[in-house]
């Protein structure tokens, strides 16, 4: 019982550095622009009048909801693309395997900065600048994809061979063990890339302001920036409002896919 006393209280210290922020956050958007850096942990005075002024200055709600659709279509392309690349990687021998997939990681290797400017002016001569179809489709392609790739291979090189051989007796073909039998064993897996898959779109913040240009068409993280005074000085309690807002949504995924999470991170490295 003292061992889990003390081991309680060790856990209550050690996440006082990650709880810490989020509540300052909480807290100081409950407060009126003169006492935002007075670093008390309750506000003496409560002021709700900031989370109001999110939506009379922006079209949050609009926003919101962008952010929201983005990352859901995102993260379901993402989850489709990395389970069949994986489970091809994983089950499917073809000559140049190998070397095919060291040439999907290398894409872990470039940083979006790098090919913003190309893939601008190639949405550009599509006529989709200013649209969500670039924050959709590069990142279904491209690095958040290879990352989910890599663990659902990870993930489907460690089931037994002897569920395919059942599988082909039953009279499946490749794609019907890869459905009926292989897919449904990757839920922890599916977790962990959905988890990592939603955060990054989530956050995105250099694709947005690169390609859209009109608040209606904002995500969060662009539209985070645009709560300001008449001299450009930020309103910190209304932006402070805002990120409250934003960050739910995370907190929801997690809680939500977190046990599929931690066991998806424990399979991926048992075997490669």
């Amino acid at each position: 019982m003292r061992r889990k006393l003390i081991l309680y209280a060790v856990l209550c210290v050690l996440c006082v550095p990650f709880v810490f922020p989020t509540w300052w956050m909480i807290t100081t958007s409950m407060k009126p622009i003169s006492e935002v850096f007075d670093f008390s942990l309750i506000p003496q005075v409560w002021d709700l009048s900031s989370y109001a002024r999110v939506f009379e200055m922006q079209p949050f709600g609009q926003q919101y909801l962008n952010s929201l659709y983005i990352a859901a279509v995102v993260t379901a392309g993402t989850m489709a693309v990395a389970a069949m690349a994986g489970y091809a990687f994983a089950r499917i021998r073809f000559p140049g395997q190998n070397v095919l997939f060291v040439v999907v990681l290398v894409g872990l290797l470039i940083p979006s900065e790098v090919t913003i400017v190309p893939l601008f002016q190639m949405f550009n001569r599509l006529g989709l600048i200013n649209t969500h179809w670039p924050l959709i489709v590069v990142p279904i392609l491209g690095a958040p994809s290879v990352l989910a790739t890599f663990i659902m291979r990870q993930f489907f090189l460690t089931l037994p061979g002897e569920l395919e051989e059942a599988a082909r007796v039953d009279g499946l073909g490749r794609f019907g063990t890869f459905y009926r039998v292989a897919l449904p064993l990757a839920r922890p897996a599916l977790g962990a890339v959905a988890i990592f898959t939603f955060l990054h779109s989530w956050n995105l913040y250099l694709e947005p302001i690169v390609y859209l240009s009109t608040p209606d068409m904002f995500t969060l993280p662009q539209a985070l920036t645009q709560f300001v005074d008449a001299y450009g000085g930020p309103l910190w309690n209304v932006q402070l409002a805002a990120a409250s807002m934003t960050a739910v949504p995370i907190l929801v995924v997690f809680v939500l896919a977190q046990r599929h999470f931690i066991e998806g991170l424990a399979h991926t490295g048992l075997k490669g």
